[in-house]
């Protein structure tokens, strides 16, 4: 565990026991997230923020399967604001190590005010670079 000590300020971590013997892990640092160990990804509660531009329209929300989400969100699947405003860019996330940490977490963060989200994404991500590219989806076609 002592690998773990010096992240414990600037990353974090989330570690799965099972048997005494670490199963999984993931640590997220700067909105990116790296993830070992042999238990499937199927359950990550994760809140993340959706952008379509830089500074445009942004869009809080919260899952148990990012990956599905983020495939959601770019194929329109859902009406209503995200698919009204083609908020298709990950730009920030968090994972958590429960779905009740993770609304919590979801519900702080969407009572924000606008320019402290924009504060939180740009701290990770000062490009606004698609995250959900690195994460092995295609790029986005520009329009």
């Amino acid at each position: 565990m002592r690998k773990w000590a010096w992240a414990a300020l600037a990353v974090r971590a989330h570690l799965l026991m099972q048997n005494g013997k670490l199963a999984y892990f993931t640590f997220s640092f700067a909105g990116v997230t790296r993830v070992g160990g042999s238990v499937k990804q199927d359950f990550q509660p994760t809140v993340y923020i959706m952008a379509n531009r830089r500074y445009g329209a942004i869009y809080t929300g919260v899952t148990s399967n990012l990956m599905q989400r983020i495939y959601q969100h770019r194929e329109g699947s859902f009406k209503g604001f995200s698919k009204d405003k083609e908020t298709k860019i990950l730009v920030w996330f968090e994972q958590h190590g429960t779905m009740e940490l993770a609304i919590t977490r979801e519900k702080r963060v969407k009572n924000w005010n606008r320019q402290w989200k924009i504060n939180m994404i740009e701290e990770a991500n000062p490009d606004w670079k698609d995250l959900a590219v690195d994460l092995g989806f295609p790029p986005l076609q520009r329009k």
